[in-house]
């Protein structure tokens, strides 16, 4: 199991800890949490290396959470959770890692010599205000860290609990760059209710998107995932563009379903269970890897483009392009690396300046 980097304090022995011998599982009997597992760890570092390859607009990212109950059933980041021999399903929803000495690490890492105050990106492999942030806290602390060293930041959230932050949001912006996102890809409550079931509703979401702009955070709105067949018609896009001008966003992406290991699996069984008529038209639109058709993608961005203009969004608009196919349609070869990591996003795991990489990532929170 991959936990060199996770040991818990006053045990420096050389074997790789196993999550039952070496963390602290907790559950908790409550209804927000019945069912979960949490796995209490002291990370070895928290500020994390995106790899050299990766087209993320950023170098460095930091997760103090892997796994999330947000449980959205598209989730890229599912096949991190097999570096530490967990599933990609149920595993990723219920058993969830938290790393309590985040901020402790995250200010000995800013006070590095080696550390350049380079931007730093949160939200990028899992969720920093998913539910279990509610019981443990740790983003307080990670941000107060962030504003004293004056280090520009950003985070993407699905999660309302941020407004809790918004104080501390406040006193960074007015030290340093912060910015923020929401990620709203859907107004249908249906469908929420079906592929995002651990989240708050989208327009809960597109209120905090307002209160965070309405206190001097800027923030911009992810339409991530746009799902071919569920949430992709002229007139689902017209509303989402249309409510989130409405909320006061600065800027919108676009971005199109992707479908990785770990995601496709677990997609796909929802797929055949929720939706069975559209198997047929995935494996049309998906069955050479884990992209839409580039054309498909471009399509969805002039219809978000045209909406924005016509809404008044006068930041930003535009949508994070998949890489291009590759010469022959062999889905592991666009996926993976050879070592079986992403090579698209950013990375969970490997310190400043050591170069690790522990598991793939990428844009958009989960």
């Amino acid at each position: 199991m991959r936990w060199d980097h996770l040991r818990l304090d006053g045990d420096p022995g050389a074997e790789p800890p196993l999550i039952e011998r070496r963390a602290v599982a907790r559950t908790f009997d409550t209804p927000g949490f019945r069912g979960m597992t949490f796995y209490e760890v002291r990370a070895k570092t928290i500020v994390n290396r995106v790899p050299a390859a990766s087209r993320m607009p950023f170098r460095w990212t930091i997760n103090p959470y892997r796994g999330c109950s947000h449980a959205c059933v598209y989730c890229f980041a599912r096949r991190s959770h097999e570096y530490l021999d967990l599933d990609a399903g149920a595993d990723f929803d219920s058993r969830i890692v938290v790393k309590v000495n985040a901020a402790e690490r995250l200010r000995a890492e800013l006070a590095s010599p080696r550390w350049r105050g380079e931007h730093i990106a949160m939200g990028t492999n899992v969720d920093c205000y998913q539910r279990a942030e509610g019981r443990y806290r740790l983003m307080p602390g990670i941000l107060a860290a962030l504003r004293d060293a004056a280090n520009p930041f950003s985070l993407l959230t699905k999660g309302s609990l941020v407004l809790r932050d918004l104080p501390l949001l406040r006193e960074a912006a007015e030290r340093t760059a912060v910015s923020a996102a929401v990620s709203v890809g859907s107004l249908d409550p249906d469908l929420w209710r079906l592929a995002e079931p651990g989240t708050p509703p989208p327009r809960r979401r597109l209120e905090v998107c307002a209160a965070l702009n309405g206190a001097g955070v800027d923030c911009g709105v992810l339409m991530g995932p746009v799902i071919p067949h569920l949430s992709d018609s002229p007139a689902q896009l017209d509303a989402a563009v249309r409510a989130i001008a409405e909320a006061g966003a600065t800027s919108v992406s676009a971005i199109t379903l992707h479908l990785r290991p770990g995601a496709r699996e677990w997609f796909l069984a929802w797929l055949r269970e929720h939706h069975p008529r559209l198997v047929v038209p995935y494996a049309r639109l998906y069955g050479a890897g884990a992209y839409a058709p580039r054309e498909y993608q471009e399509h969805i961005a002039r219809q978000v483009r045209e909406l924005a203009a016509r809404y008044g969004i006068a930041g930003r608009v535009g949508h994070r392009p998949s890489p291009p196919p590759p010469d022959r349609p062999r889905q592991l070869s666009l996926l993976t690396r050879p070592d079986g990591r992403d090579d698209d996003g950013g990375c969970e795991g490997g310190g400043v300046g050591d170069g690790r990489v522990e598991g793939g990532a990428g844009w958009a929170a989960s």
